[in-house]
Formats: structure tokens, sequence, C-alpha cells
């Protein structure tokens, strides 16, 4: 399999992985209808706008993340999710806040997948 393939691959079940447990958590503030395959398809469309969106939103707010240390990227990344929820009406996000939880988690899991897949490659 290609090597690119398998990488947005890995990113779309994180994206997945990372939804769902945020849902888990905050099931008040953050719900998708119809089941299973509607998270699926938010995380394919997370995973997309993260490919395509999310540098430039780096490059641009490159000072504010410096000027913090890097704290920034936690915005960057909610206002990710939340401008997905918004994109793909049936992934609904009641407000910023925890579309800033829910990019912590997806962060998260994407960090613990990265670690373990990188560890078993040594």
């Amino acid at each position: 399999m290609n090597k690119n393939l398998l990488g947005f691959l890995t990113r779309w079940f994180v994206c997945v992985l990372g939804l769902w447990l945020a849902s888990r958590f905050l099931s008040n503030y953050i719900s998708y209808k119809d089941g299973f395959g509607t998270l699926v398809m938010a995380g394919l469309v997370l995973a997309i706008v993260n490919f395509l969106i999310k540098p430039i939103l780096i490059l641009f707010s490159l000072p504010a993340i410096v000027f913090t240390l890097g704290l920034f990227m936690v915005i960057i990344n909610g206002f990710i999710v939340f401008l997905v929820s918004k994109l793909y009406t049936p992934l609904h996000v009641t407000n910023f806040w925890a579309a800033i939880f829910a990019g912590m988690v997806i962060g998260l899991v994407n960090y613990l997948v990265t670690t373990v897949m990188e560890s078993a490659k040594e």
C-alpha cells in the first residue's frame, strides 16, 4: 500500500477515534446523528480539513504560536473541530470551548498513536 495513503488512513482513524472519545467525555456538548457512520464521515472531513486548511492557519498564526510557546495550537485545533462541525452538520459541537477540548483529545490520541507506531518500527 502506498505510504501516503496509509498515513492518511491512519490520520482518518485517529480523527474518528478522537471524535468518538471527545463525544463520550463531552456528551452534553458534542453529538453526532445516525450512529457510527456519521462519526466516520466526520473523521474524514476532519482529516481533509487538517490536511488542507490547518497548514495555512499555522502559517498565518505563526507569531501567536511562537509568542505563546505553542499553546495557540490548542486554539487552532479547536477552531478546526468547530469548523468541521459547521461544514458537516450531523456532527454537532455546541460551543467553541467544547471544540477546544475535542481538539485536545484528538491531539492526545494523535500523539499516542504516532508514538506507538514509531516504537513499532524500531
